[in-house]
């Protein structure tokens, strides 16, 4: 059984030095123990009788081999992951472990990403690039993101938010869809049953959404087919919510635009066809790897921390006892 968060045992680890000095007075309520899982826990690392860290931080980045340690922790209680994503982690997750995400740590940087993705593609700054690599001028008129019609799905999430505030702007027409109808602090949100009749009247989709059954493979060839010619999908969610075959024929035709920051597969194969299909600018899963991460990570875990230690209900929990 996992140990109860009011054990005398209060070991915490932490994947790499960033995670440590999380109380710079010296006031932490927890053993913090650096342990990136690559492989095993340092000697001295547990109190006495001490069997397992009570919580383990999963790595930022490839989080591979240390998903494959979570079943051999004794006493592990808490895993908390530094991503807003988790579908990877669940089928690691042993039972009566409790799952917790980063879900708000990565909305500015995603968010930033998202509207930068759909100027880029718009007005054809893979094209600069490429010739200024020729010292070729090539100039041109190009579409504009403000009058664009953009439909957010996925729009009443933490990231959805964060996107809708900064779309915001430009002068764009936003409509958010989420998994039902609702209305919110920000108005009105459609039922993703509301799709068919909604995407033929939009000129940019962004992708929003956590990866699960519901969501995987939702934006299939009808989905493509329902919108307009020249529309863009931009893809901040992950690879998966999107069939990659359907959008390669969308898009090697010239009917659509891409901007992905995540791809099925991925990494994306050197001689993929999307990599050289017209119209498609490729980011390589950078949405929230930035300046913005670090700060708002260590104010997630302090507060973690010392809500686990407290014994008070944890944050951002999407799986386990303790949801």
């Amino acid at each position: 059984m996992p140990a109860s968060p009011l054990s005398p045992r209060r070991v915490v680890t932490v994947p790499d030095e960033r995670w440590l000095d999380l109380w710079p007075d010296g006031s932490s309520p927890l053993d913090v123990v650096l342990w990136p899982m690559d492989d095993d826990l340092p000697s001295g690392a547990l109190p006495p009788g001490g069997t397992g860290p009570d919580l383990v931080v999963l790595p930022y980045m490839d989080a591979g081999a240390a998903l494959a340690r979570l079943r051999t922790i004794d006493g592990l209680a808490v895993v908390q992951t530094l991503t807003a994503g988790y579908d990877d982690v669940l089928p690691h997750l042993p039972k009566d472990v409790t799952l917790c995400t980063a879900a708000g740590v990565h909305d500015a940087s995603t968010a930033e990403l998202a509207v930068g993705l759909a100027i880029a593609a718009l007005r054809g700054f893979g094209d600069f690039a490429r010739a200024q690599t020729e010292g070729a001028w090539r100039p041109g008129t190009r579409p504009a993101l403000a009058d664009r019609r953009v439909l957010l799905l996925g729009g009443a999430g933490s990231v959805g938010g964060a996107i809708a505030d900064r779309f915001t702007p430009f002068e764009v027409g936003l409509t958010r869809v989420a998994g039902r109808a609702r209305d919110d602090e920000r108005g009105h949100v459609h039922g993703v049953d509301e799709l068919p009749a909604l995407l033929p009247a939009h000129d940019v989709v962004v992708l929003a959404v956590p990866l699960t059954d519901a969501t995987r493979g939702v934006v299939d060839a009808a989905f493509l087919a329902a919108l307009p010619d020249g529309a863009l999908l931009v893809n901040v969610a992950r690879g998966p919510v999107v069939v990659t075959d359907a959008l390669v024929a969308e898009v090697t035709s010239g009917r659509l635009l891409a901007a992905l920051d995540v791809t099925d597969p991925e990494p994306l194969p050197t001689d993929h066809p999307l990599w050289r299909a017209p119209g498609v600018l490729i980011s390589p899963h950078v949405g929230g790897d930035t300046t913005a991460f670090p700060p708002r990570a260590r104010r997630l875990l302090r507060e973690q921390f010392d809500r686990w230690a407290a014994g008070e209900p944890l944050a951002n929990v999407v799986a386990g006892p303790q949801r």
